[in-house]
């Protein structure tokens, strides 16, 4: 009986041990969980410092914003002004072009006035031969039908050239030229074309006065700057 109660003594004193140990150990891992004063005083810094910068970022953004917004205005401005310059240089490209200043390329319309190559025996030669009113209902023709550029053997003139006979020669703003005539307008090619070929207009007038009369489309005439021969 002694024997088995010192036993049971023993195995009391060692659960109450056990038991003591494993509350220590449960508790001491707790506490190990829990944040010291440090760690506290760390994580609250560090959520400032994030606060703070989330705050920084945000300000930035509306900054960068507000620049971009800035820039836009601007870029539109320039553009706008860039497109009023652009169409400043074109008007005036234009104008000079207009003005005769500046030779000029583009597609058109070629007609020879000849003299006739038949002439009766009976009649008056002068009537088989061209003359200024011929060359004259030719341009006119051309002007009014839209021709942008015209030129009688390569010289430029202008709506108010002077155009006379002289003899055989016609007489271009102080230049004499002889037959044949080629006359060139640099403008839309096919309607220059059918305003010259309707029945009963220029050119049905044109050959009943004797005159020779030859017509060709052209993709490409180049006609050079005018030249004031009186300034």
């Amino acid at each position: 009986m002694k024997v088995r109660g010192k036993h049971a003594i023993y195995s009391l004193v060692l659960l109450v041990t056990g038991f003591i140990i494993s509350y220590s150990f449960q508790y001491t891992s707790e506490a190990d969980k829990r944040p010291t004063n440090d760690q506290w005083k760390r994580e609250d810094q560090l959520r400032t410092s994030i606060l703070s910068l989330q705050r920084e970022n945000r300000q930035l953004q509306t900054e960068l914003e507000d620049a971009q917004t800035v820039v836009n205005d601007m870029e539109e401005k320039i553009a706008t002004q860039e497109k009023r310059s652009f169409n400043m240089v074109e008007e005036v490209k234009k104008l000079r072009k207009v003005v005769g200043e500046v030779g000029v390329e583009g597609p058109g319309l070629k007609v020879e006035l000849e003299d006739s190559s038949y002439i009766p025996e009976t009649e008056n030669p002068n009537d088989y031969i061209v003359h200024e009113e011929h060359i004259r209902k030719v341009i006119h023709e051309l002007y009014v039908t839209g021709a942008e550029t015209i030129a009688i053997n390569g010289q430029r003139i202008s709506k108010t050239s002077f155009i006379n006979c002289v003899g055989p020669v016609v007489n271009v703003d102080g230049v004499k030229h002889p037959a044949p005539f080629v006359i060139t307008a640099i403008g839309d090619t096919d309607i220059l074309w059918s305003s010259l070929n309707l029945s009963g207009n220029v050119t049905d007038q044109l050959v009943d006065d004797g005159v020779e009369v030859t017509m060709k489309k052209e993709s490409s005439i180049e006609i050079p700057p005018f030249i004031d021969r009186e300034g």
